[in-house]
């Protein structure tokens, strides 16, 4: 097989990337390790930034996205048993996010890249990538008890993070960064109407969230030890320890009913730099993973596909390299960025393993002061919607 990039992992940074080369007229290959099946049953973030939003609706991916999206303008934080209070993002940016699982958008774009008769190869196992500092890269793989290889010129690795193409950077050439957290998430899914924003609170026995996915579909998550096991967590049980941790008023409106998808997700950060060896290109979770508690994975890797997928663009149609050249740097500035806003969300807002009374008034303190200020609400907001991609 020949084709212009090949993109390694079929999961939304690699459809999307795929996807937007197809306008620009450049041909891609996707290889996914997986079923179609079991990448749509993958159960994911789904807050995206206002940019995120933006991009797909440019691309062609609004319609589904502006019918059964749930717009939000803010996140109301809420804790040592007090009233929530709301941080207005739309008021401090002019900009909404909205709430649409990744599951939803991975169908978006699986039927646009069948409509439009795209290559997307499932089962592909034993992927390897090759000759990745030449000008004539290629990705061997076995699919059906045959051995297959693809000539390229690009090689995207959108693989995430268990995947072979940050494994295939030689470790001479690979600085990586890695904070584990000390607890997990605990997360359950309700077809039941979501509390009415996003909201995080900071309580003795741990975090809890509500989020949305639907007007009919609920998230919910609370901190958990490492060691927890799904089947000592029945569904009321769960709902027990969430509106334990919730105020009074909170707890009350919350709608519960029988999960339909429950999950133990631990919490880490971790970047590896840079984002480029020879021809080969990292997004998304090949690169980078951040605690969930920013909403910043999914964006993340939209942001990362936007600029990989304008300097292919830039490479093919003027032969100019400057953005491709640029793309890791580029990347970074935003990864990072998001990183710290998670890792510090993270540890504002979660109880941690020998945290002392004078560690618990410090946060007290500090949302204290956010609740109390507008500069600090305008500084968080501007971060949570998303900072605008560079030119």
């Amino acid at each position: 097989m020949r084709t212009q990039v090949a993109i390694i992992g079929g999961g939304p940074a690699g459809l999307l990337l795929a996807h937007i080369l197809d306008r620009h007229g450049i041909d891609s290959v996707v290889l996914e390790r997986q079923t179609r099946a079991y990448v749509l049953k993958r159960i994911r973030a789904g807050v995206l930034e206002a940019g995120t939003v933006e991009l797909l609706r440019e691309v062609g991916l609004g319609e589904r996205l502006n019918r059964e999206g749930h717009s939000h303008d803010g996140s109301a934080i809420a804790w040592a048993g007090r009233e929530r209070f709301f941080i207005d993002t739309k008021k401090y940016t002019g900009k909404s996010m909205m709430a649409y699982g990744q599951t939803a958008i991975t169908e978006d774009l699986y039927a646009a890249r069948d409509a439009a008769g795209g290559q997307i190869v499932d089962e592909a196992a034993d992927v390897q990538l090759h000759d990745l500092t030449s000008d004539r890269p290629c990705v061997t793989f076995d699919k059906d008890g045959a051995s297959r290889r693809i000539d390229c010129d690009y090689v995207a690795g959108c693989d995430g993070f268990h995947g072979v193409s940050r494994q295939s950077t030689p470790d001479s050439m690979l600085r990586t960064f890695d904070k584990g957290y000390p607890f997990g998430w605990l997360g359950i899914m309700s077809e039941t109407p979501p509390f009415p924003d996003l909201c995080y609170c900071y309580h003795q026995r741990g975090f809890a969230l509500a989020s949305m996915r639907s007007p009919m579909l609920s998230r919910y998550y609370i901190q958990c030890d490492l060691d927890t096991r799904l089947e000592d967590w029945p569904d009321e049980r769960f709902w027990e320890e969430f509106k334990a941790r919730c105020p009074q008023k909170m707890a009350d409106a919350i709608v519960t009913g029988p999960s339909i998808e429950k999950s133990l997700a631990p919490l880490r950060s971790f970047v590896a730099e840079p984002m480029r060896y020879g021809r080969l290109f990292l997004a998304g979770d090949a690169a980078h993973i951040v605690p969930p508690t920013g909403a910043k994975g999914l964006n993340l890797a939209v942001s990362d596909v936007f600029y990989l997928s304008r300097a292919l663009a830039d490479v093919y149609r003027r032969g100019d390299p400057r953005h491709l050249d640029g793309y890791s740097d580029m990347a970074l500035r935003r990864v990072w960025g998001a990183v710290r806003l998670s890792w510090w969300l993270t540890n504002l807002l979660h109880r941690f393993p020998g945290d002392t009374a004078f560690d618990q008034r410090m946060k007290e303190s500090q949302l204290d002061y956010l609740a109390s200020s507008e500069h600090a609400q305008a500084s968080l907001a501007e971060q949570y919607v998303g900072i605008p991609f560079e030119e």
